[in-house]
């Protein structure tokens, strides 16, 4: 079982390998507040600004599925089991859009049992490292299907605050395209919507408890 000290070596791993903090929050499924701090702590970085923002512990909480990623059966099976709650929203939906990076492997898995076309989105995190997130956008990849004004679901592995999914959601509009429902493993925040899309989880953690 993973702690928090096993974290932080990841963090000083991931960092000491030319990752950006965006990049650690996606592969460690934490926010980018937990990422920087993790980063701090390990001490493969030096104090910045940004960082003296973060002096405690961000309340957070750690979402390890690599059981299901490292396995190719168990994978399908989850995106099998993803691919079942959008089923609700009808026959129309004919491109599925994985968030880069784990929710591509999960987009594919249900766009092959939802038999839509795959297009991939690279969020603006990915950049981030240095407070630099609101200058430069995502993308999505030439590799894949376009948007072309198509009507579409979204796949990540994990909410966390939201913003990556309202992110894409956004700029799936701004290219013509309709985002009909989200869909995640994990949802930290217990979201029925975003930016006014309906978002279905396998499973919602909330923390219950005086703030």
């Amino acid at each position: 079982m993973k702690n928090v000290d096993d974290l932080i070596g990841e963090a000083e791993t991931l960092a000491d390998h030319g990752l950006s903090k965006g990049e650690i929050a996606d592969e460690l499924n934490v926010s980018r507040d937990t990422a920087s701090w993790l980063v701090e702590r390990s001490g493969a970085a030096p104090g910045d600004d940004d960082a003296a923002e973060v002096v405690s512990s961000p309340q957070d909480i750690h979402v390890d599925w690599s059981a299901i990623g490292r396995d190719s059966d168990r994978l399908t099976q989850i995106g099998r089991a993803m691919a079942d709650l959008l089923i609700k929203e009808g026959q129309a939906v004919d491109l599925t859009v994985g968030i880069e990076k784990a929710g591509t492997p999960l987009a594919t898995t249900i766009a092959r049992d939802l038999e839509t076309d795959l297009a991939a989105y690279a969020p603006a995190k990915h950049q981030w490292d240095e407070g630099d997130l609101d200058e430069r956008g995502g993308g999505f990849s030439r590799n894949f299907a376009e948007l072309r004004g198509r009507d579409c679901y979204v796949v990540d592995d994990t909410i966390t605050s939201g913003r990556t999914m309202q992110e894409t959601v956004e700029a799936i509009k701004e290219q013509g395209g309709n985002p009909v429902a989200c869909v995640v493993i994990v949802d930290k925040q217990g979201l029925d919507a975003v930016a006014g899309v309906p978002v279905y989880s396998l499973v919602t953690v909330l923390g219950v408890g005086p703030e």
